[in-house]
Order: structure tokens, then sequence, then C-alpha cells
């Protein structure tokens, strides 16, 4: 069968250097058996993933054109081998044990992969992936660091994030016109987050919102009349994950204590 032609609506390039796919794969460790890839393109990390006999392997991929490529050239695996989007699927369908991810992720779509990953972190204990380098420096970024944002801090929030190695352009076909970057990323020990969840999401996602302001003027819609914290006169980037769910449970304190306005009888 012809090869796979990369669609740039679907931000597909191919990793052709077997070296290198190697590499991701034996950055894989043996946290769980079951493995999910997304996005096997023409299966250059399948191939890898396959022979290795430690781990069921699932693929899925929302290109057409890829699964009857691999279907073609791994009859063998083919019901292992699914046409689906990952960001729909139903993961519980496929999934009652806990599964680690894999996957040279389209660089469009890498954060929205992130966010469904942390939706499903009780399932996941374990992602390695090829992103973007920006990217990649993002989310591994420690608080206080020019490029630590939102994503930074929902991720690391569940997840320790180690930034394994950078990968040249040149390997890919096409070459994006950005170098790219594997990281690991391993379910950490919080259970669930010390301050209400909504709340926590809110509140760091207003902040970064206008990152250039202190906290006491990009988040003073969220907080209760007279609320004080000594956060409030910090940036967002210099507040850690702790620091954030701290000042989550004084807004809350302070919301539920805070008495009822007076209203004034006509």
């Amino acid at each position: 069968m012809s090869i796979v032609k990369a669609k740039k609506n679907l931000g597909q390039h191919f990793l052709k250097d077997q070296n290198i796919a190697r590499k991701i794969t034996d950055s894989l460790l043996p946290v769980t058996r079951e493995i999910l890839e997304i996005g096997p393109g023409m299966g250059v990390l399948t191939r890898h993933l396959l022979a290795n006999k430690q781990f069921a392997v699932r693929a899925i991929d929302i290109d057409q054109e890829s699964i009857d490529y691999l279907h073609a050239e791994l009859p063998d695996f083919r019901d292992q081998i699914l046409y689906g989007d990952f960001l729909k699927m139903d993961l519980s369908a496929f999934y009652t044990m806990p599964f680690s991810v894999i996957g040279n992720l389209p660089y469009n779509i890498s954060s929205q992969i992130f966010f469904r990953i942390i939706e499903h972190r009780q399932l996941i204990p374990q992602v390695v992936c090829m992103i973007q380098k920006e990217v990649a420096e993002r989310v591994s970024a420690p608080y206080g660091n020019k490029t630590y944002g939102i994503l930074s801090i929902f991720l690391q929030a569940f997840y320790d994030i180690e930034y394994l190695f950078t990968v040249s352009e040149k390997v890919f076909d096409p070459p994006p016109k950005v170098k790219s970057a594997v990281i690991r990323l391993l379910r950490n020990s919080r259970e669930k987050l010390d301050c209400e969840e909504k709340l926590f999401f809110q509140t760091v996602k207003t902040g970064f919102n206008q990152r250039r302001k202190t906290l006491r003027n990009s988040i003073r819609s969220i907080c209760p009349p007279g609320f004080e914290s000594d956060y409030l006169n910090l940036r967002p980037e210099q507040l850690s994950v702790d620091d954030f769910i701290l000042l989550c449970q004084q807004i809350s304190y302070a919301r539920q204590n805070t008495p009822p306005a007076l209203s004034v009888n006509p």
C-alpha cells in the first residue's frame, strides 16, 4: 500500500527516524500493561510498541487513511488499531484498569489532549508524548519561570513532569517549522485538590488571562468584598500549585464567612 499523505488540517508530521522512535517507546516505564497510542499515523511508534510483549497495545487515529494503511501493513493487529477521536471516545468502554498514553501528538490539539488526560487522571498514571518544544518547556516549567502558565499548573497539580529530550524537525515528513520535544508525565500522589476544584481552575485561568497584573487586580471578580491575602500582591507565575490551593482555601473560607449585604427597604 502507498504511504499516507500528511494532512495539514490534522497537524500530521510523520516521524521517520527509527532511533528516535525507539528512544520514545523506551521512555515508557512499566507502570501499566495497557498502552494507548494516540495518532499512530504510519505506525513508526506502533511497530516498536507491538514488538514489546510486556505491553498490550491499542492505537487510535482520526485519519481513516492511516487506519486503512495500518490495517494493511499490520493485519495481525487489525483489532487493536482503531478509528476514532481520543477527545470524544468513551475511554471506560475500553479500559477498566489504568493505562498509559503515548503518541506523537498533533501540535494543534495537544492542549486539548492534555485537558482530556487531566479529566481521566485516575485511569492514566503515565503519559509519554512528543509535542512542540515550546509547549514541552511550558508544561514542565517550575513556578517563577516566565513560560509557566495555565497548562503548567493544571498538569503539575496531578503529574510529575520530566522533559526528556529535544527532537529535530529534520526527522519528520513533512518537517514542521519548529523543534519538538518528548516529555514524560507520571501521576503524583495527589488524589484530589484540597480545595474546591472548580474554584481552583477558575482562579488559575482568570489570573493568567491577565498575567502581567497582580492577583489583586486580575481575580478581583472572584474574591468576596474585603478579602485580603499576601498572595494578592503577587503575579500568577509566582505561585506554585500548592500556593494556588491555599489561595482558593482562603477565598472559600472568606466567602462562607462574609456577612450578606444589607438590603435597603424602599
